[in-house]
């Protein structure tokens, strides 16, 4: 059964002075937080939830998704 940590998560901070953290391969796999580790702690649960819901309809997590980071200049 895969985990939280077989994925790569993204941490960044939002626009309203918010944290989000989110799963790029997991549709639906986001959390917000006032700083990044409270979204972070909320990324559990959303992904604990969804992987119940996997498990409930009897289909496996995605794998994970290979990212690309560049910056804009």
């Amino acid at each position: 059964m895969k985990t939280l940590n077989d994925y790569t998560i993204i941490l960044r901070p939002d626009d309203n002075g918010t944290f989000v953290a989110y799963v790029p391969a997991i549709k639906g796999c986001h959390a917000w937080g006032q700083n990044s580790e409270e979204a972070r702690s909320e990324l559990n649960h959303v992904f604990d939830m969804i992987q119940e819901e996997y498990l409930d309809e009897g289909k496996c997590l995605p794998d994970d998704v290979e990212i690309k980071v560049s910056y804009a200049s």
